[in-house]
């Protein structure tokens, strides 16, 4: 599966491409990756208006957006803006990886 992570934030970044690319997944962090499976957004860092901009550009990607818990507005306006699931920060790991099969 190829996915790619939009997160500035380094320490989320680290930890989970190594999480996803030890359950065989090639994760990127490219404003341009070639045809991903599977776009992780970072509402906190990024905003929702990144979730429309990943679905205009790769419609048939899935998109996956997260945020914190207690901004509850911002994960219900990205289902909106497109993304296809939404998570809490502390569940995203876990929801990737079981795509992944682990």
């Amino acid at each position: 599966m190829q996915i790619n992570l939009d997160t500035p934030d380094l320490m989320t970044r680290v930890r989970l491409e190594s999480r996803w690319r030890s359950a065989g997944a090639v994760v990127t962090s490219s404003q341009t990756p070639e045809a991903p499976d599977l776009v992780v957004v970072d509402l906190g860092s990024r905003g929702v208006e990144a979730v429309s901009s990943w679905r205009e550009r790769y419609p048939d990607a899935t998109i996956l957006a997260f945020g914190p818990h207690v901004e509850g507005a911002m994960l219900k306006a990205a289902r909106q803006a497109g993304a296809d699931e939404v998570v809490v920060r502390g569940k995203l790991a876990d929801r990737v990886a079981s795509k992944l099969g682990c």
